[in-house]
């Protein structure tokens, strides 16, 4: 790492990962094996209790499979943020089904409740929130809406390991949750996701489907003579990668301490500074804070001053509805229209320190 350089992001490791990792390739097992089972265990007890845990090997696996558990097919309305990474959408064009955008709030950058209630429509079969940031949505008034219609939610909760609602873990809430350990994550297997569900029923079909809808349990020679019914990918976790998880799951709450730490002071060294505004809290939850992200007028201008003095700075996040294959446009967006050319994220990982942050500070201190 550039010590004169601020990065935007960095990954971060645990050297108990890194010796799992090395001892694992040693091993029999490389491939999905026990430590797969070991990790869901463990994710279920420090995590999703009551909700069973399912590894794959990326976050956008786990939203695909969460998708198709919720019986989304082709031709059905899923009503999904406007402000998110394009892979919440994605597994959703693999389906078939039309994406309805939502507008965001402009103190959160989550989805506005307000909006989803008025897109809801027969034709829409779930409601899908991304957790900004690692900052948890409006969960009781969108749980409301989706009882009202009869339809599940799918969190995606890739930025929001560990984040609170009300007292509950991200991950014991709704039908279906989705978390990404994809590189720069605060927990990282390099790549990989986990899925949690509601309905216990559903975990056998959850693990055929990952593994090309043959079921594992059965003996090796049988589980290749049965019969496959229903269409599976090749979404299963490695043991190298549930290793790495399973030593960095251990020390989350240190690794999260740390972050929320960098928060609160990036909170309070931007109070009093003209034309920005820090954002990612609530009073009624906790943000995991992966993400520190600005509110600045001149953004352009702000982000050339950083990169002047070799700091990173980026948006990070588009709105999806720029993407062609998305559909174009929405019309019906006002508060990510207000909002698209003004927020920036300023570097935050684990690998940042305070003195970091005041040089961040001093600079923006000096104007842009």
């Amino acid at each position: 790492m550039d010590k004169d350089r601020i990065v935007l992001f960095y990954p971060y490791i645990p050297e108990a990962a890194k010796n799992r990792a090395r001892h694992t390739l040693d091993t029999r097992w490389i491939g999905q094996g026990p430590q797969v089972d070991e990790f869901e265990k463990l994710f279920e007890e420090k995590i999703s209790n009551p909700h069973k845990a399912i590894a794959v090997n990326a976050g956008t696996s786990s939203l695909h499979l969460s998708y198709i558990l919720a019986g989304i097919k082709e031709g059905d309305e899923v009503i999904t943020p406007v402000f998110s990474c394009s892979a919440t959408h994605t597994p959703l064009k693999y389906l078939g089904a039309k994406v309805l955008f939502a507008d965001i709030q402009k103190n959160t950058l989550n989805i506005d409740p307000k909006s989803v209630e008025r897109l809801m429509n027969p034709k829409v079969k779930a409601i899908v929130c991304t957790h900004y940031g690692g900052l948890p949505c409006d969960m009781d008034e969108l749980q409301a809406i989706a009882d009202k219609w009869g339809v599940p939610i799918i969190e995606d909760a890739a930025q929001a390991i560990g984040a609170t609602y009300k007292g509950k873990t991200i991950g014991t809430i709704s039908d279906f949750t989705a978390f990404s350990f994809q590189a720069v994550k605060i927990l990282t297997t390099v790549d990989g996701g986990m899925m949690t569900i509601k309905d216990s029923t559903l975990e056998d079909k959850a693990k055929r489907i990952r593994w090309f809808g043959i079921d594992r349990k059965a003996k090796f020679e049988d589980r290749w003579l049965k019969d496959i019914t229903e269409t599976g990918y090749k979404y299963q976790m490695t043991d190298v990668s549930a290793g790495m998880g399973i030593e960095a799951l251990k020390i989350l709450p240190e690794t999260l301490k740390h972050y929320r730490e960098m928060f609160e002071y990036y909170k309070k060294e931007l109070a009093n500074i003209p034309g920005i505004t820090f954002i990612g809290e609530a009073p009624d939850r906790q943000s995991s804070c992966w993400l520190a992200t600005t509110i600045v007028e001149n953004r352009v201008g702000l982000k050339k001053a950083l990169a002047d003095n070799n700091i990173e700075s980026d948006p990070v996040h588009y709105r999806c509805d720029r993407y062609s294959f998305l559909g174009g446009r929405s019309k019906t967006c006002p508060n990510m229209d207000y909002l698209e050319d003004k927020y920036l994220v300023l570097p935050m990982h684990y690998f940042m320190t305070l003195e970091n942050i005041d040089r961040v500070i001093n600079v923006i201190r000096k104007g842009w």
